[in-house]
C-alpha cells in the first residue's frame, strides 16, 4: 500500500479506481450491496449492469439482480446526469430530491420548446393523477392523456418530460430483467416503492456529505469536478468544503486538489490489472470529469457513444461487441501477445456468461 502522498500520478489514480470499482480484484459481495456500493449503475440500455456486475463479482447470477428488481429493493429510473441508473431503493428514496433541481433544468433545456405557456404544476398533477392507481403504465399512454390536454407534435416528448423530472416514476418490470426484452412502462416511484421519498430539508447538506462519502468510496481520490461530473449536480462542491475536516487531499499531476476518505484503498501502481470488459456507459469511466485516469483523450468519446471497452492494463483499449453469438474485440492499440492471449481469455469468459455456457467463441481483431 502507498503511504500518504502529495501528488498521485495517472498510474496510481488508476490503481486506486480499479480497486475501488472491484475492477482489480472481483468482490465476493451479494448483489444489493455491490448496486449500494458503486452508487448504483447506469441503465438506460437496460441489459447493461448484468455485464457491470459480472466484471466486478464472483460468481454473479443475473437471477440475483432479477430477484432484487422484481421484489423493489433495488429501481430504476432518472437520477445522475438525467440518465436513467439502476440504484437500490434506499438510495432512491434518499437521493431524488436532492436531484430534482437538476433534472428539472436538463429536461426543461431540451423539452422547453413543448410546453411553452404550460403550467408545469397542472401538468405534473394530471401525469400523476394518471399514474395514482399504481398500475404500470406504457409511455404512449401516458402521452396520449397529456396531449390530449396539451397538443404537441411529438406526445412522446410530454411524456419524457413528465417521467424524467416532474413526476419521480420508476421503470418497472419486465424491462431490465435478465434477457427480457420490454418497453418502458412507468408507475410512480412511491407506489412502487411503497414509500415516500425523502424531502429535502434544511439539513439538506447531510445528504450532499453522504452522497460525497459514497463517490469517493466507489471513485476517489477525486477532484470536484469529478464528483460533480458523476452526480450532474453542481452544489455538491458545498458539500466538499463543510467535510474538508474529515477528508484527506492529494493533487494529481495537473495541480487540481483530490478529496478522499482516510484509510481509502490506494493499491501500489505496479499492481497487476487484469482484462477486464465493461458495459456501455459504464460509470467507471463516465464517473469523472477527467478520464485519462482510465482512458486516452484520444478515445474519450467512447464513453459517452454506448461504446462496450475492454481495459487491458486497467485503460481502455479495446473495443467489444456480440455478433452471432461471438464477442467481437477491436484492439485500439497494438497488444502484446500476453495481452491479446489475456484478451482472448476473458472474452471467451464474458461470451460463455452472456449465453449461459453455450458459447465461448471470441474473435480479436488485428491490431489498428
Amino acid at each position: 500500500m502507498l503511504g500518504l502522498m502529495t501528488v498521485l500520478d495517472t498510474r496510481a489514480l488508476n490503481r486506486a479506481t480499479l480497486a475501488r470499482q472491484h475492477l482489480l480484484d472481483r468482490a465476493d459481495l451479494p448483489v444489493l450491496d455491490a448496486v449500494s456500493h458503486l452508487g448504483g449503475l447506469q441503465a438506460q440500455e437496460p441489459q447493461e449492469p448484468f455485464v457491470g456486475l459480472w466484471s466486478r463479482l464472483r460468481a454473479f447470477d443475473p437471477t440475483a439482480l432479477d430477484g432484487l428488481l422484481t421484489e423493489r429493493q433495488v429501481v430504476r429510473s432518472h437520477l445522475m446526469r438525467c440518465t436513467v441508473h439502476l440504484v437500490t431503493s434506499d438510495d432512491m428514496v434518499a437521493w431524488r430530491a436532492r436531484h430534482d433541481a437538476m433534472l428539472r433544468s436538463r429536461m426543461l433545456a431540451i423539452y422547453r420548446a413543448e410546453v411553452v405557456g404550460v403550467d408545469l404544476d397542472e401538468f405534473a398533477g394530471v401525469a400523476r393523477e394518471f399514474l395514482s392507481d399504481g398500475t404500470p403504465r406504457a409511455m404512449s399512454e401516458l402521452a396520449q392523456v397529456l396531449v390530449a390536454r396539451w397538443p404537441a407534435p411529438r406526445p412522446r416528448a410530454h411524456a419524457e418530460l413528465a417521467i424524467a423530472c416532474l413526476v419521480p416514476v420508476a421503470q418497472t418490470p419486465p424491462r431490465g430483467l435478465w434477457r427480457a426484452k420490454a418497453g418502458v412502462q412507468i408507475a410512480l416511484l412511491s407506489t412502487w416503492l411503497g414509500r415516500d421519498i425523502d424531502p429535502l430539508s434544511a439539513d439538506d447538506d447531510e445528504v450532499g456529505r453522504a452522497m460525497v462519502r459514497r463517490y469517493l468510496a466507489a471513485y476517489g481520490p477525486a477532484a470536484t469536478a469529478d464528483i460533480r461530473s458523476w452526480s450532474g449536480i453542481a452544489g455538491l462542491p458545498a458539500a466538499v468544503k463543510a467535510m474538508r475536516d474529515e477528508l484527506v487531499s492529494y493533487t494529481d499531476e495537473r495541480g487540481r486538489v483530490l478529496w478522499d476518505l482516510p484509510g481509502a484503498p490506494l493499491p501500489d501502481p505496479d499492481a497487476p490489472a487484469p482484462v477486464r470488459f465493461l458495459p456501455a456507459f459504464d460509470n467507471a469511466l463516465l464517473g469523472y470529469d477527467d478520464r485519462t485516469r482510465i482512458v486516452d483523450d484520444a478515445h474519450r468519446g467512447l464513453s459517452v457513444a454506448g461504446t462496450r471497452v475492454v481495459l487491458v492494463d486497467g485503460r481502455v483499449s479495446a473495443r467489444w461487441k456480440v455478433e452471432a453469438g461471438t464477442v467481437s474485440v477491436t484492439p485500439l492499440r497494438t497488444l502484446t501477445p500476453a495481452e491479446r492471449s489475456a484478451v482472448a481469455d476473458e472474452g471467451a469468459a464474458t461470451a460463455s456468461f452472456l449465453s449461459d455456457g453455450a458459447s465461448d467463441r471470441v474473435v480479436v481483431g488485428s491490431t489498428p
